[in-house]
């Protein structure tokens, strides 16, 4: 007996050195399972395909467990690093990166071609984090306008791509670790008021004619229904059709008989709610939820400045990522390019968000034994 007790303790210790936080685990691992599910169907099952998103998957996930192992002292250290090399490839993609649908977003090395842009999700909540740690909180003014300038960077760089929608995701990730470091509400309302001119500046200034056509779009697609307006329309007609239960899966008319774009990336939300009806949309919606709320109990646990905010900034931004997408595919929102997380077929996105978990993982297990 007290040999299978010793077996027990090893193996756990075991378990305990890959630094993996398994409620947060498992909740991806559901979370990713179904999106294999619906990307074989939105793909017209497309086996190829289904077995590239395992290998970047798997990729990712060994990302994941990379990003697990660092004690969050080393990603103290590497942020500033990491942030520059994120500036210079941004740099570097404004005057030699690769030009497709239009914009200019990729930097191809020959080995590997990826959006420097992804990098900066990452970069931006660490560097914040970074920077605001070294002052007690609530910081003062002059912090505050030097984190708004770290975010502010990287995302207007974005924003010539042009590619408004993860600038915008950039924003948000720095914004919300100004949020959990205590800003004073003062500011907050100041800032309020600022928003409506900000918006107008944006508006006649910052945004292409392709962008203005996506917000008018938004407030009302019927005004341009074989054109801006189709994607909106489409997509809630395939998620209005599925009714409560679905039609099944593989079963999907508006996404097999190609009525709907985009169907495998930015809008695959329409397929499974096509397919797998109300239900299937509150079962993905609780698989999120629990992961935002396992993300919010590592914040909450944190033991020190760096790893709160950056927790916090983290979780925020996936959380902002998840709204996005669902709002701009029910219509909620306009339509801005941002794939559903862990979902949507793609790399890169997956990727950095992958590591991101990983330092979520980092942040709850390296936690130290306090003195009392």
């Amino acid at each position: 007996m007290i040999l299978l007790d010793a077996q027990h303790a090893s193996r756990r210790s075991q378990v305990q050195r890959l630094h993996i936080d398994w409620p947060l685990l498992t909740g991806l691992l559901l979370l990713v399972g179904s999106g294999l599910l619906v990307l074989y169907s939105a793909s017209g099952g497309n086996l190829d395909m289904v077995l590239r998103q395992l290998t970047r998957l798997g990729i990712a996930f060994a990302l994941l467990l990379v990003f697990a192992q660092m004690p969050p002292e080393v990603l103290r250290r590497w942020a500033p690093l990491l942030f520059g090399l994120g500036l210079v490839l941004l740099l570097a993609v404004l005057t030699m990166g690769d030009v497709g649908k239009g914009a200019q977003r990729w930097l191809d090395l020959g080995v590997v071609r990826f959006q420097p842009s992804e990098m900066m999700k990452i970069a931006v909540p660490l560097m914040v984090a970074w920077y605001l740690a070294e002052t007690p909180l609530p910081p003062p003014l002059r912090r505050i306008l030097v984190g708004v300038a770290i975010f502010a960077i990287p995302a207007l760089l974005i924003a010539r791509q042009p590619d408004l929608g993860t600038a915008l995701l950039i924003i948000s990730a720095g914004t919300f670790v100004l949020l959990f470091a205590g800003l004073p509400w003062r500011l907050l309302s100041f800032t309020a008021l600022l928003a409506i001119p900000a918006m107008l500046t944006l508006w006649h200034f910052g945004m292409h004619d392709y962008q203005r056509r996506r917000v008018l779009t938004f407030i009302n697609p019927e005004n341009d229904p074989l054109g801006a307006g189709y994607h909106i329309i489409q997509s809630t007609i395939a998620i209005g059709s599925g009714g409560l239960y679905g039609k099944g899966w593989l079963n999907g008319t508006q996404s097999h008989l190609e009525f709907l774009p985009e169907r495998h990336t930015d809008f695959i939300f329409a397929v499974l709610g096509e397919e797998f009806g109300l239900l299937g949309i509150l079962l993905l919606l609780a698989l999120y939820l629990f992961i935002i709320l396992r993300c919010l109990y590592i914040t909450s646990r944190a033991q020190d400045t760096f790893t709160r905010l950056l927790a916090g900034g983290l979780t925020m931004t996936f959380l902002v990522y998840v709204f996005v997408n669902i709002g701009m595919v029910t219509g909620l929102l306009p339509v801005v390019g941002v794939p559903l997380p862990l979902v949507s077929y793609g790399g890169t996105s997956m990727v950095t968000l992958m590591a991101s978990f990983g330092m979520l993982m980092s942040i709850h297990t390296h936690r130290k034994l306090l003195k009392t």
